[in-house]
């Protein structure tokens, strides 16, 4: 089999990427077990990998963009391609990666249907339990990055609340809702509460709640469902709000409304990581230029959908760690044989050889 890495390109002029579709050490493992990897010059570069990690891995590297697409069988991204990408792409190729179907260009559909591609979306990969092998691990990574994230944005030269998460003795701690019990909303439960902070945490799924209260004794951490009385209430108190509400391959459910946001702290902080899939607040956006932090309100806003391109090399070990397993099986198996026998891959599917899933269609 083989697999080729392009380098990112980031999808907003103020918008960076850092990451790598696939580190030079998983590669490697992948490489003893006969697949070839055609890397673009520099693309593992933001993550600190550099050309010759991946030489010494024993994959090649490549020059030009549209070489890494032509010689590849399997094009490994983490981003959905952009589209100045459209053009390297050749017929029938698979592309793999964070994809997105939900927010994407009417115009990747077209070339989709027309290139025939089989494209895989890592976040919608689904077991047989309900879990998701990468969303999960990725997740955590995003969970345990957001208490730096809202830490820096609370400070007082950028218009935050010019607060300390965990106070000290005598002066209160910053008080931290968050929206959404799963993976990413457990992580940075517990990353708020180990610092000092007191956590409000809402699901609409009793037994999530009944999950963290087990597995976090002793925490400062309060379990609340997601009612819509409950979220108008605790806003109003709130230093920092993180949403992190996740349907696999539909557009996040608005929770937080205009009207909600109004009635904030100012200087408060809104982190929304459900933004690659539309974001959970209304004023929760990704503006043309990609400025990801901006002010509505009074309250500041986090909407970066890449948002763990900020610890790029965790974030890229992370995702080559979570999808080896199904490259390993494609490279020993092929392709056809890989989606008889893993049930998480043919969940992944978002086309196949050119046809769109029906819901997934525009």
């Amino acid at each position: 089999m083989i697999f080729g890495i392009p380098r990112e390109i980031p999808p907003f002029k103020d918008t960076p990427e850092y990451r790598v579709g696939f580190s030079p050490m998983a590669a490697k493992e992948l490489i003893l077990r006969g697949a070839q990897f055609y890397v673009e010059t520099k693309a593992g570069e933001g993550a600190g990998f550099s050309d010759d990690d991946y030489t010494e891995a024993g994959a090649t590297i490549v020059y030009t963009k549209d070489e890494a697409y032509r010689r590849a069988d399997v094009v490994l991204k983490v981003r959905r391609p952009q589209q100045e990408e459209y053009q390297y792409m050749k017929d029938g190729q698979v592309i793999m990666g964070f994809i997105h179907m939900v927010t994407a260009r009417k115009e990747f559909f077209k070339i989709i249907q027309e290139k025939k591609l089989t494209l895989f979306g890592y976040e919608i990969m689904q077991n047989a339990s309900g879990q998701l092998p990468v969303v999960i691990p990725i997740s955590e990574v995003a969970g345990k990055l957001s208490v730096q994230i809202a830490g820096r944005l609370l400070e007082s030269p950028g218009g935050g609340r010019g607060i300390l998460l965990g106070g000290i003795a005598g002066i209160p701690p910053a008080e931290v809702v968050i929206l959404g019990a799963g993976t990413l909303g457990c992580h940075a439960a517990k990353a708020f509460s180990q610092l000092g902070a007191n956590v409000y945490l809402l699901d609409i799924i009793r037994d999530r709640l009944d999950n963290i209260v087990s597995q976090s004794p002793g925490s400062r951490i309060t379990t609340m469902f997601s009612t819509k009385h409950n979220i108008e209430k605790i806003l109003k108190f709130a230093d920092v709000v993180i949403c992190a509400v996740l349907e696999p391959g539909r557009r996040s459910p608005v929770l937080i409304t205009e009207e909600m946001v109004k009635s904030m702290r100012r200087g408060a902080v809104l982190l929304d990581f459900s933004i690659d899939q539309g974001g959970c607040s209304e004023t929760s956006k990704i503006s043309p230029s990609g400025k990801f932090i901006y002010t509505v309100h009074g309250v500041i806003h986090f909407c970066m959908a890449n948002a763990t391109t900020l610890v790029a090399r965790t974030a890229t070990h992370t995702i080559s760690s979570a999808i080896y397993p199904f490259l390993k099986l494609i490279t020993e198996k092929g392709l056809d044989v890989s989606l008889k026998s893993s049930i998480a891959l043919k969940n992944g599917l978002y086309a196949e050889q050119g046809v769109i899933k029906e819901e997934y269609l525009p």
